[in-house]
């Protein structure tokens, strides 16, 4: 299994609770999206902050090695699997 998967296996599991609680409200967003607009950017201003913090800890090594040209592809590996569970994950934040 790729590092950036078990990475992210790793970020559910620690914030169970907090993932959980966002995918309800994500999954309300897509189907209504007017409604739910303020629960979502506040939980996912949250969980945004989350994402943020595991995707620097899995690219902080490869950006000081001799590995650091792919340290933009790993991240965007990172984010496109976040995106496959979290399809609405972009629109935090908009209005």
């Amino acid at each position: 299994m790729p590092k950036y998967k078990k990475q992210i296996q790793e970020m559910l599991a620690a914030h169970r609770q907090q993932f959980d609680a966002f995918k309800e409200i994500h999954d309300k967003y897509a189907t209504d999206p007017k409604i739910y607009q303020q629960q979502f950017n506040q939980q996912g201003q949250e969980i945004l902050i989350i994402i943020k913090r595991w995707e620097n800890n899995l690219c902080a090594k490869s950006e000081s090695s001799k590995y650091g040209k792919f340290s933009n592809t790993l991240a965007e590996k990172f984010w496109n699997e976040i995106r496959a569970i979290f399809p609405k994950i972009d629109y935090v934040g908009m209005e």
